[in-house]
């Protein structure tokens, strides 16, 4: 083929994002929060295009998505009351006409939800974890195991932002009475009675089918190590002393003291989390991908793993316990993961186009 007569194909893809008709119309690369997202694609040759989403316009959304060869997708399970209740079969329409998406609705499912800290519970990332499908099978089991084994943490199975995550633990010389507090920032521990907790945690059965349990790890106020991912490599990591599920100070929830820390990022080559890292790439994630029956091409172009502390081990070395996997909008993100993301997605368009032809 003459190459000065007919360059090669730009790949195009869309930065999917939710907004409102304000933000839909003046969205552009330059004023997005994923620019440097945008710049990193722009620098392997491939045309990034902002789509604002929200369910008001979401044919005109569906439109500009047939129209390209790929969509990244960073659009939260819950934001401001908004579910992914209508854009996931959106984007699962697309995907089925041709355009890649990541991450797929369907991948989300499986390892974007708590329900994955049970389902890999096995790997070495594991701890003491539970599942209740039903309300019935929450009211019988949870009192008994709060009781024998010390605080817990429920999870819905599917939020965001600390959203229907609760630290419970039961109260000494207090029949039925628990100590329970949200994640949620600005929240402050409550007495209640078991049954009360109970009762409000049933509507999560409903939205995302399952509750999780797990076992409250008491090095939480060391920190939280975000391990970001691109596929099946690392790109980088953050670590931040949070503050959520540990009680307020006397100021209260809104005092300097009661606020997470900075989140510290740093690349993939950090010497203190290169242990974490070879977990990561040579045994968790292909572990993983084996538990829940995903490729590798399936992998999101980001998405992070969440690790608290757990026990150290006999050579007093740092073991890692996963308390969430975010897949669904994994933002903010380190230096190096625009570039990362940006090799990925040059990757997996050049493997779809190479399938559809046959090469």
């Amino acid at each position: 083929m003459d190459t000065e007569r007919h360059p090669p194909l730009r790949h195009t893809v869309a930065i999917l994002s939710r907004g409102d008709a304000a933000a839909r119309r003046d969205a552009t690369a330059q004023n997005s929060r994923f620019v440097r997202v945008f710049e990193a694609l722009a620098a392997v040759g491939i045309e990034a295009r902002p789509v604002i989403y929200d369910e008001i316009f979401a044919s005109a959304v569906r439109d500009q998505l047939l129209a390209v060869d790929g969509v990244l997708v960073w659009v939260d399970p819950i934001h401001q009351g908004k579910t992914r209740e209508a854009l996931d079969p959106l984007l699962r329409d697309v995907a089925a006409q041709g355009p890649w998406v990541s991450a797929h609705p369907d991948v989300i499912l499986k390892m974007g939800v708590k329900e994955v800290l049970y389902r890999t519970r096995h790997l070495g990332w594991g701890a003491d974890t539970h599942r209740y499908d039903t309300a019935a099978s929450f009211r019988a089991e949870f009192p008994a195991r709060l009781q024998a084994n010390g605080p817990r943490v429920l999870k819905q199975n599917r939020g965001n932002g600390g959203q229907g995550v609760w630290k419970v633990e039961a109260l000494p010389n207090a029949d039925a009475m628990v100590r329970v507090l949200h994640a949620q920032r600005g929240s402050l521990p409550e007495d209640v009675p078991l049954d009360a907790l109970l009762a409000r945690c049933e509507p999560y059965f409903g939205w995302g089918g399952c509750i999780i349990d797990q076992a409250f790890q008491p090095r939480l106020p060391d920190g939280m190590i975000r391990c970001y991912m691109s596929g099946a490599k690392v790109a980088g990591f953050g670590h931040q002393l949070i503050k959520a599920l540990i009680p307020p100070p006397p100021e209260g929830p809104d005092a300097p003291e009661a606020q997470p820390g900075p989140r510290i990022m740093h690349g993939p080559d950090a010497s203190q989390f290169q242990a974490l890292r070879r977990s990561m790439e040579d045994e968790w994630t292909p572990q993983l991908m084996d538990t829940l029956g995903i490729d590798e091409p399936s992998l999101p172009v980001i998405w992070d793993a969440d690790f608290l502390y757990g026990p150290r081990d006999a050579a007093g070395t740092d073991t890692y316990v996963l308390c969430e996997i975010n897949a669904s909008s994994c933002f903010a993100i380190p230096d190096d993961a625009p570039a990362a993301i940006a090799r990925t997605v040059k990757y997996r368009l050049h493997r779809t186009q190479a399938v559809r032809s046959g090469a």
